[in-house]
């Protein structure tokens, strides 16, 4: 999929780079795979904002989306490639031979008309879900399960994807977008390929209204606050407030948050660069 300059007519198509969607095969969405998405505003069950800047936005429909692929040995034909305003990568409906229909994750490059398979039996093609034991060496993989079962946790939004790297112990190791190598469960599932849609990197959204139909609203800079309001307020002139850190005082810009002995420290190989 390619992006689209737009003529600067107005100062919001000036800088946007829009999506293309030469790969959108489907204006409607199934019916019978949407669920009503209720916004929340940020507000809990009382009423009180818990979480800043959520506000407003387009009505949107969710698409159930089949992450586990544990429908085994079953053929299913990939009828449309569709849009789904809750992720950023591009989402498949498969209708298997059974006459059962599923949105899955698509990956880059998948075909209207192509026929994908799940299953430890099933060739290593791109769209295919195998557990990680079946997958060869070296294989660019997404929609990674870290847990048997659970459903694809890892390498799911555009143009993320995972290299299997080695197999030994009953564990695969996997290097991760972020450059971590970590082992998981070689029972665990994964799609053969890379997510699709690998140009959202590059979109621009041209202007501040956009993001606001997507719900979220305008960020205000902690330095720009008061004393009262945040740790990084106040100050004459353009003072910054001393070292970045959250509303509750807590450090940024490098101080561990993570638990010393956190249950996963065991898999994890390297951790990512910083």
């Amino acid at each position: 999929m390619a992006l689209k300059k737009l003529r600067p007519i107005t100062p919001g198509t000036r800088h946007r780079l829009a999506p293309s969607f030469d790969d959108i095969t489907a204006s409607k969405p199934e019916k019978t795979l949407l669920a009503t998405r209720k916004r929340t505003g940020g507000r809990n069950s009382k009423g009180q904002m818990t979480m800043r800047y959520i506000g407003g936005g387009h009505k949107q429909k969710l698409r159930i989306i089949d992450t586990k692929r544990n429908k085994f040995g079953v053929p299913a034909t990939v009828k449309e490639i569709e849009y789904d305003p809750g992720r950023t990568a591009r989402i498949a409906l498969l209708h298997y031979a059974d006459g059962e229909k599923a949105y899955v994750l698509s990956p880059a490059g998948l075909k209207v008309g192509q026929v994908v398979m799940n299953g430890p039996d099933v060739p290593p093609e791109v769209g295919n879900a195998l557990p990680l034991s079946k997958i060869p060496l070296g294989t660019i993989i997404f929609n990674v399960e870290l847990k048997p079962g659970k459903g694809g946790a890892v390498a799911r939004s555009a143009g993320s994807f995972v290299q299997l790297l080695a197999r030994e112990n009953g564990y695969a190791a996997l290097k991760m977008p972020s450059g971590e190598m970590r082992n998981v469960l070689e029972t665990c599932m994964a799609t053969v390929g890379s997510a699709s849609n690998p140009d959202h990197m590059n979109e621009s959204v041209g202007k501040a209204g956009r993001n606001r139909w997507r719900g979220v609203r305008p960020r205000t800079r902690p330095v720009a606050m008061n004393p009262v309001d945040h740790p990084m307020g106040g100050g004459e002139g353009r003072a910054s407030g001393g070292h970045p850190r959250s509303r509750n005082g807590l450090y940024t810009k490098g101080k561990k948050t993570r638990h010393p002995k956190k249950y996963s420290d065991r898999l994890i190989i390297s951790r990512r660069k910083k």
